[in-house]
Formats: structure tokens, C-alpha cells, sequence
């Protein structure tokens, strides 16, 4: 069983899109890193790469899934105006 640091929102967390990675502030001065795709597989532990301590996400994943497939249709849709244009 893990022990958690703490138990953060997904909402909390700052999403970098180029590398598609959520990160949160760590108390030694680096950040708990979780990818996209981490979250897409059902994993729920972001974890700091300087220190030991690692952080529960609290996020719902049907809710992450749909949020994915909405920012797929808008990105194919506002690309296939931007060829019409």
C-alpha cells in the first residue's frame, strides 16, 4: 500500500500540452509529473522525479475521456475550417 503525500484535483494540476503532462508543485521545489496517457491508462499516481513522495490524482475518468473526444472533434472540426478557408 502507497502513502500518498496528498490527494489533488486534477483540476489543480498545470497541463503542459507539448508534452501532454499534468504537473503539480512538490514541497522539495520540483514538480509531481502524471502524463495524458498515464491517465488514460487508469493510473491515479503522479510522482516527483528529485524526491519520494508521490501524490494521489483525483480525477473521474469517464468525465477525462469524454473531455479527450470533445478536444479531438474540436481540434478536427476548427482544422477542417481552416483548410475550407
Amino acid at each position: 500500500m502507497s502513502v500518498y503525500h496528498d490527494e489533488i484535483e486534477i483540476e489543480d494540476f498545470e497541463y503542459d500540452e507539448e508534452d501532454e503532462t499534468y504537473y503539480y508543485p512538490c514541497p522539495c521545489g520540483d514538480r509531481f509529473q502524471i502524463t495524458k496517457e498515464q491517465l488514460k491508462a487508469g493510473e491515479d499516481v503522479a510522482s516527483c522525479p528529485t524526491c519520494s513522495l508521490i501524490i494521489k490524482v483525483i480525477y473521474d475518468m469517464e468525465s477525462f475521456l469524454e473531455a479527450e473526444k470533445d478536444d479531438i472533434k474540436s481540434s478536427s472540426s476548427s482544422n477542417h475550417l481552416t483548410a475550407c478557408n
